[in-house]
């Protein structure tokens, strides 16, 4: 029959097993040709890194990104599910350089380029295994056996068809503009890789006096940035703001914003009272173009006369702003967007005092000084010459390089670009056309992101990466190449098509220009990595040089998943790609996931201490537990605190629960040996579904109510709720239907009841474990194999190769449901009546009384009655007789309106008949009555009420039930609670003297002669209860003293 079950809690052991029996019978792959002929169902997997290890946000991405699979599969899609690895770029070029104790570009050079894309075709692998291993101890399914690669060179090639699409579309360009920048990478980066590192830092700033040609005055201006001061070209002022001429305190006189003279130079005023400044004379600043100042520095002065260029004088833009600074702002065109932009509208001279390392250059003072250095070293020079006016510290974000931290700088420099601001309003109305979960992520971060797009930095000045397939001749003519057979074609090589699509080999290839006859070579840069990622939906089937079909089936995607930051990542060069290519989104349905925290809401790091190994923690709490926290413990695009506890919490409440309630089946259908195989018309809808108790009705009807709404919400991605619903139903199958049954289950013999006992919580286990599949893969995967392949050779060998279950509407009772769920609504309140009273649940009350807007039938009073051991359940309009209500003025409201009668008032409302008061309240709305010759009104809000019982009843209630618990006990009461207790106490010495089932035994009770006379009046109902073949009243058996309501008495018991 059923292999026994062990109620052990450790899960890991068991998920080791399942997992070996998914690899040794190929479990996945069958899985995967059951559903050839479905419908496809588009998953695409966003590519890790294999040389960086996973980490415990892997696999809140690893649960998500399994489990809709798992549901599409078993509702009969076909699912392609194609990993990837991620394998060009910075990441690995860093753990490299680190590797072979390299240190920047230079140094990568004298290695040679060679040997160091070889280490970094190696280094990929890294951690391949560990992540293969990961995955599969986690659950996640994926083709891992032909996965896609971004350094192959098929995948390449399609990048390269896709880049001549572009270019073809004139979007693919070459220009020079301020580029975010890594000095330690020697790269430029793009925009959305600049948003993944952004660092709060404290630094100085610099308000500096530059000196006004002709007077004895200077132009007080402020940056962020002192490490441009030395490529300083021009000052800028906004033409519409006020700019004042003042004396200020410290005995200069200044040029600044007016809106920001208090702010700059209240300071400067010694003592309260004095003046920090005199204003002589207001300018608008269009007034004060072209007024010229002294340079701070001669640095440049050769620089800028080669380029025979004015430098020196103010300039107007509305980008000034008056929230910080001075309202006047310093112009270096080389090193900042806006700088640049007036540059071009005054024809300034260029000046780059920085080298492509970050170091000042060799004609400044600081040659070689990493421009974050300098900055002190800067203002200490001005501060000598007595330029510097302040240098106050100012806390911001800065960009730092996402890879190595480096700071970035913003650098003027000739990079190539996509034009993305060309495609702007597709890449919006694409974006409008995807089901974003949460909608506020589509609408605002990523929307926002699309509004604002700049030009895609697509190229990169490294090694390890996807050449920039653009070869360029002297005389300016340029080619993009979209194929390896056109690149042997145009270079007339043959062996040129197997090249291999790499630094240096590509770099070698070249071909005569068609405009001067001189050869034409490759330029130097590689890609953007973040290029290949968003290329994967066509580049992994190596489209369209082949499988166009495939490609043109799976694209778009049904669905993707990943965390909150790829909003500028992959979410982006997906999204970018797809608009510039086929100018449709290239998924569907995105659920954004949240990062996971420590259990204190703080982002996990190494340095802090509080990261959590995903390994150890698989190993600790097992993979379900896992999956099941993330799934249940918050919407998952919320921030996700992992915390041990809660995991081992929501373990015991679902899972634990589950396995005990299947267990306590399997324990008891092997006594009887049940075989469900042979009653298979006892639940569906047919005769003799007919003739099944209400119980059993009843956890049929949730059954498929709780399948219909787990379908429902993993239908529309609503993950939390379809876990709740899950959890929701095992709690009431455990705690309600099983406890409520259990007699059924004990009985002798084969009855048609037994059946039916069995074969209704047969189906809801194998059912629920088919609806959880998904959710909870290795343990339901235990039950189904457990309880349907041991006796039924034809079923499927596993639960991941089933129908995911149907809705039989049929046996869906939704009175019945209702009722129920009132009967469950009123036990609850009553348990909490006897909470209140301190009375045990197994002393035996007389009489419960119910005042509701419901009456429920005999069987319903019967199983209230038995739940909450009281002799009679009687419904009622009115349990005034039991309760009072009292009530006291709601001071913020009652204060206001009647001030000085409110003694009298709380006087009146503590004297008042508070069941007559309620009734006025409801049938008029107010209480009125007298204070002092004033009528008071006082309506609900005006009240603080509370229900309070008479003395010997217990009530609870909400707003439409009210439960009445007589707790007047007489002696016959008091002495069956005595029975009660006695039991329990030998079913407790029962169970820990290891004893089986259906073991009989000996009882012996000794040392109370009270509980002794109890015993012996009922020993016929207490022996049948503990299966207690005599009962003796002497020292006998394994005994032990217990306290029973206050008697201290020996019992023993002996199996016989």
């Amino acid at each position: 029959m059923y292999q026994k079950v062990s109620t052990n809690m450790n899960f890991v052991d068991r998920e080791k097993e399942v997992e070996k029996f998914w690899k040794d019978n190929d479990i996945f792959r069958k899985s995967m040709e059951s559903r050839k002929q479905g419908e496809t169902y588009t998953f695409y997997d966003g590519p890790p890194t294999a040389n960086g290890k996973p980490h415990i946000g892997h696999v809140l991405t690893r649960v998500i990104k399994d489990m809709i699979p798992r549901y599409r599969t078993m509702k009969g899609y076909m699912v392609p599910r194609k990993a990837g690895w991620d394998t060009h770029g910075l990441p690995v070029e860093l753990e490299v350089e680190k590797l072979l104790g390299l240190n920047g570009k230079e140094q990568i050079e004298e290695y040679g380029m060679e040997p160091f894309i070889k280490k970094c075709k190696e280094s990929v692998w890294k951690y391949k295994g560990m992540w293969e291993d990961f995955s599969g101890t986690v659950g996640f399914w994926a083709d891992m056996d032909d996965p896609y690669v971004t350094y192959h060179d098929d995948f390449i090639e399609s990048e390269w068809w896709a880049l001549k699409e572009i270019w073809n579309k004139k979007l693919l360009y070459k220009g020079f503009k301020i580029v975010p920048y890594c000095p330690r990478c020697g790269t430029p980066l793009s925009s959305q890789e600049v948003a993944q590192g952004y660092k709060t830092v404290k630094e100085r700033s610099a308000v500096v006096r530059f000196k006004v040609i002709g007077e004895d005055a200077y132009f007080l201006a402020w940056t962020t940035t002192p490490w441009t001061l030395p490529s300083n070209v021009a000052l800028c002022v906004n033409p519409d703001e006020t700019y004042c001429r003042v004396k200020a305190a410290d005995g200069y006189t200044y040029y600044m914003a007016e809106a920001l003279l208090d702010k700059v130079l209240g300071k400067l005023a010694e003592n309260e009272g004095d003046k920090a400044y005199e204003v002589l004379e207001t300018y608008k600043g269009t007034d004060l173009e072209r007024k010229e100042y002294v340079p701070l520095f001669d640095f440049a002065a050769g620089i800028i006369e080669k380029q025979h260029k004015k430098a020196h004088y103010i300039t107007c833009d509305n980008y000034v702003t008056m929230t910080d600074g001075t309202g006047i702002v310093h112009i270096a065109p080389a090193f900042g967007e806006d700088d640049a932009n007036v540059g071009r509208k005054y024809d300034l001279p260029f000046v780059q005092l920085v080298n492509g390392k970050g170091e000042m250059t060799e004609e400044t003072l600081y040659a070689g000084v990493f421009v974050k250095k300098a900055d002190p070293m800067i203002l200490k020079d001005l501060e000598s010459k007595g330029l510097l006016f302040d240098a106050p510290k100012f806390e911001h974000d800065y960009p730092h390089c996402w890879r190595c931290d480096t700071p970035l700088i913003y650098y003027a420099r000739e990079s190539w670009f996509i034009k993305m601001t060309a495609v702007k309003d597709d890449l919006v109305r694409n974006n409008n056309t995807v089901n974003w979960i949460p909608e506020s992520i589509g609408k605002g971060r990523f929307g926002d992101w699309l509004e604002n797009i700049q030009d895609w930095g697509i190229s990169r000045n490294r090694y390890w990466g996807t050449p920039l397939n653009v070869w360029e001749c002297e005389c300016g003519h340029q080619e993009c190449i979209g194929s390896r057979q056109e690149l042997a074609d145009r270079s007339g090589n043959p062996d040129a098509a197997k090249v291999e699509l790499h630094r240096p080999y590509i770099d070698e290839m070249t071909f005569k220009c068609p405009d001067c006859g001189k050869e034409m070579h490759r330029v130097p840069e590689v890609i953007d990595c973040w290029f290949d990622s968003g290329a994967m939906p066509f580049a992994q089937h190596h489209y369209p040089f082949e499988n166009k079909e495939l490609f043109e089936q799976q694209f778009p995607a049904q669905f993707i998943s990943e965390a909150v930051d790829q909003t500028r990542g992959w979410f982006y060069s997906l999204m970018a790609e797809s608009t510039l290519l086929f100018n449709k989104s290239p998924y569907e349905n995105v659920i954004v996931l949240g990062h996971v925290q420590d259990e204190n809401g703080q982002k996990m790091s190494k340095s802090k201490g509080n990261a959590v190994d995903p390994f150890e923690a698989l190993e600790t709490y097992g993979a379900d537990a896992i999956r099941w926290y993330f799934y249940i413990n918050s919407a998952p695009w919320l921030p996700n605190r992992f915390h041990g506890k809660a995991v081992q919490e929501g373990q015991r409440k679902f899972m634990g629960t589950l396995w005990n309630t299947y267990a306590f089946f399997v324990l008891y259908a092997n006594i009887d040996q049940f075989d469900a195989t042979k009653y298979t018309n006892y639940t569906s809808y047919s005769s003799e579904y007919e003739k099944l108790p209400v119980m059993d009705k009843w956890l049929l009807s949730k059954l498929n109510t709780v399948v219909g709404e787990v379908d429902s919400n993993l239908e529309n991605y609503r993950i939390p709720e379809a876990a709740r619903a899950l959890q929701e139903f095992v709690d009431e199958m455990s705690n309600w239907y099983v406890r409520r049954s259990r007699e059924r289950f004990w009985a002798k013999g084969m009855e048609q009841d037994k059946i039916n006992a069995y074969m209704t919580l047969y189906t809801a286990l194998v059912t629920i474990s088919k609806a959880a599949a998904p959710m909870i893969p290795f343990m339901t995967e235990d039950i189904y194999r457990n309880l349907v392949c041991s006796i039924d050779s034809s079923a499927p060998e596993s639960v991941h190769l089933c129908d995911f279950p149907t809705v039989d509407d049929k046996l869906i009772d939704k009175q019945l449901e209702a009722d129920m769920e009132a009967l469950l609504k009123t036990v609850v309140m009553g348990r909490a009546c006897r909470n209140t009273a301190n009375i045990k649940n197994r002393q035996p009350i007389s009489t419960m009384f119910i005042k509701a807007p419901f009456t429920l039938g005999a069987f319903y009073q019967e199983i209230i009655e038995d739940e909450l051991n009281v002799k009679k359940v009687v419904f009622t309009d009115d349990v005034r007789e039991f309760t009072t209500y009292t009530f006291k003025p709601q001071l913020k409201t009652v204060g206001p309106k009647y001030g000085k009668q409110l003694g009298g008032i709380k006087e009146k409302l503590s004297a008042i008949d508070g069941n007559a008061a309620m009734d006025e309240l409801k049938t008029n709305g107010v209480i009125t009555f007298d204070v002092n010759g004033t009528e008071v009104k006082l309506a609900e809000e005006d009240l603080l009420i509370d229900i309070s019982q008479k003395e010997g009843y217990v009530t609870e209630a909400d707003n439409t039930v009210t439960v009445v618990l007589d707790t007047n006990l007489t002696d016959e009461l008091i002495e069956e609670g005595f029975v009660y207790e006695v039991i329990s106490k030998i079913q407790t010495m029962r169970k820990d003297s290891d004893f089986e089932v259906m073991d009989h035994i000996n009882v012996y009770i000794s040392g109370n002669d009270r509980i002794a006379d109890v015993v012996k009046k009922n020993a016929d109902a207490i022996g049948e209860k503990v299966l207690a073949n005599a009962i003796r009243y002497e020292n006998g058996g394994n005994a032990k003293e217990w306290n029973v309501n206050g008697e201290k008495v020996m019992i023993g018991v002996e199996r016989v």
